[in-house]
């Protein structure tokens, strides 16, 4: 059974960036935590210089403030989780939501300032992790994280470590096309599954489908009260989660899958969604178990800390 991996040397700082917020945490040696910290992402659009100096700047400085909360003499790892992957080969920042970093070797950035050396994760992987070793996934070798949300992404561990794969992008299920004729993703391919089951894709399709525009909760409570649009629209999104989903798993066959962001609350997806994985997963008695995450929004912090060197 993975644990969470204890650190004699010292402690861990865990810092997750996101779109919004970004968040520090501090684990003392044995994974308790003694210091939690929030603040506002810095948003400068229209000026993507200034606002990856402010990013730059966000970190650098929350890092300092939970740095000062080490007793004495202590030292401790540090780990950065962000939205996108780092090119192993250049080091700069690769298909990030926070369109600022692309191109940018925001590792070697930091790691100049702090002048020592830290680990950088895809947020999907921490939040995989984090589940893994504490979280839904605690107990199962091979553990597949599932963010849905705005977009969709993917991690896995194994075994309670990050595979990162050959070109670290292990996991990336949100950018395997299922659909040649569907809608052109960001990244340039055509029915991505990201298109297909986010919370931004599906709105999409709903306005491409009717010419306005409702929100994802909004879908969601139209189909329940059965409006005839919402409906066509999200049983379209539990035969694509099928799908898709269905696929991974007859791939990957991992001992269990973990949901997360914000359309993992939807009920649905552990009822009619299952059915419909069941019926694209090539087995006939498909038993993944699939996951509700534990510990909501705080997986991403968590992960980069227990990833961090």
């Amino acid at each position: 059974m993975p644990k969470v991996p204890m650190n004699d040397s010292g402690f861990r700082m865990g810092i997750d960036l996101g779109g919004t917020k970004t968040e520090a945490v501090l684990l003392d040696v044995d994974g308790a935590v003694q210091f939690r910290h929030r603040i506002a992402t810095p948003r400068m659009v229209g000026d993507p210089e200034s606002e990856y100096g402010g990013i730059l700047d966000a970190v650098i400085g929350l890092i300092e403030k939970t740095r000062e909360q080490l007793p004495p003499s202590s030292t401790c790892t540090i780990g950065v989780g962000i939205p996108g992957t780092m090119n192993a080969e250049t080091g700069l920042v690769q298909n990030a939501n926070t369109t600022c970093l692309i191109g940018r070797p925001f590792q070697q950035d930091l790691e100049a300032r702090l002048g020592r050396s830290i680990s950088m994760e895809n947020d999907a992987n921490c939040f995989a992790l984090a589940e893994a070793l504490q979280g839904a996934g605690q107990g199962y070798g091979m553990v597949f994280g599932v963010i849905m949300g705005t977009g969709c992404g993917g991690g896995l561990c194994i075994n309670g470590r990050i595979h990162k794969g050959r070109h670290r992008i292990a996991g990336e299920w949100g950018h395997f096309s299922v659909d040649p004729e569907g809608a052109v993703c960001y990244c340039g391919n055509p029915g991505c599954v990201e298109t297909k089951i986010s919370g931004g894709g599906v709105e999409n399709n709903y306005h491409a489908r009717y010419g306005r525009r409702l929100t994802m909760q909004q879908i969601t409570r139209g189909y329940r009260r059965g409006d005839t649009g919402c409906v066509a629209i999200f049983e379209q999104f539990m035969e694509d989660y099928g799908r898709s989903l269905g696929g991974l798993i007859s791939i990957m066959d991992p001992d269990a899958v973990v949901l997360g962001g914000g359309l993992s609350k939807i009920e649905e997806l552990y009822t009619l969604g299952m059915a419909r994985v069941r019926h694209f997963a090539f087995h006939d008695h498909i038993e993944t178990p699939v996951l509700r995450n534990k510990l909501g929004d705080s997986a991403g912090v968590f992960g980069a800390a227990w990833a961090g060197i």
